[in-house]
């Protein structure tokens, strides 16, 4: 808790460290700010769980979603397999974030049935770093699996400075034939459009009741460049995430975003919906 109310990172990611690329170990050292990495994982690479656990409660996170990834040609291959320890050792407070690659996992229903089994409650597909659009029919399949089974789909929406990303992959406008061919599909858009995107990914967030905008990576005090005179209406669908370990500090960031969305206009029940509320209906957290 934060000053009373739940707080919900989003969207973070805690990797064994040898998996991870050259340009993601440069992206935190650059961002990472206050993350003692050094404390957090252990002398081979793997994260510390008692010690990674006692660090989101300190940051006042009750909830924290860990993300893996399969993008071989960019960030490189995170398991799933490698956060189960942290899932397994505070199941109230991490939660496991599924990841597809149409160019890895065959058939794609079974991965996610898979991956949902071993604790998953959403799934990320990541079409920057895993080289394909959002829309490429050989995700239809896990599309149909989670509209069936009401599992959350995050898609990475916004710009990437890694080696390897294909950034013409994250405009929200691919994302247009999902949103009509699986309309109960709950979609989340991942860092709001970073970059070149902002206002498509408002609209769309703004528009369809089962679209919500995730702002991990965004400066929160950047947010009002970035979406205007939409800011206080997004605060209804918004969803704080911070993609730690690049990020100053979860309380840091969080405090951040209330000043903003006060100033904006909103009242504290906004800012206690974008900290943690519409997580928890989004992601079903108690």
């Amino acid at each position: 808790m934060l000053d009373g109310r739940l707080l919900v990172d989003a969207h973070v990611h805690v990797a064994r460290l040898q998996t991870l690329s050259a340009d993601w170990l440069a992206w935190v050292q650059t961002f990472g700010g206050e993350v003692p990495l050094g404390e957090l994982f252990d002398a081979d690479g793997w994260p510390r769980p008692q010690a990674i656990d006692a660090h989101f409660a300190a940051q006042g996170a009750d909830h924290v979603l860990l993300f893996t990834e399969y993008s071989p040609k960019s960030t490189g291959i995170q398991p799933i397999e490698d956060v189960l320890p942290l899932l397994e050792h505070n199941p109230a407070r991490f939660r496991v974030v599924a990841n597809l690659n149409p160019h890895l996992h065959y058939p794609v229903a079974a991965e996610l049935a898979r991956q949902v089994g071993l604790g998953a409650i959403a799934c990320k597909i990541h079409p920057v770093h895993g080289g394909f659009e959002a829309s490429d029919r050989m995700l239809y399949p896990a599309y149909s699996w989670a509209e069936q089974h009401g599992l959350p789909v995050i898609v990475h929406c916004g710009t990437s400075t890694f080696a390897g990303s294909a950034n013409a992959y994250a405009d929200p406008i691919l994302l247009d034939p999902v949103l009509r061919d699986f309309p109960d599909l709950t979609v989340v858009l991942a860092h709001g459009g970073r970059g070149w995107w902002y206002e498509q990914a408002a609209f769309l967030a703004l528009q369809r009741a089962n679209v919500w905008l995730e702002v991990s990576g965004l400066p929160p005090q950047r947010l009002p460049d970035y979406y205007g005179r939409s800011l206080p209406r997004l605060a209804a669908k918004m969803i704080f995430g911070t993609d730690w370990p690049g990020v100053p500090g979860v309380e840091r960031n969080a405090r951040s975003l209330e000043k903003v969305l006060l100033g904006a206009g909103c009242g504290q029940d906004l800012v206690a919906a974008a900290w943690g509320g519409n997580a928890a209906k989004v992601f079903a957290l108690p």
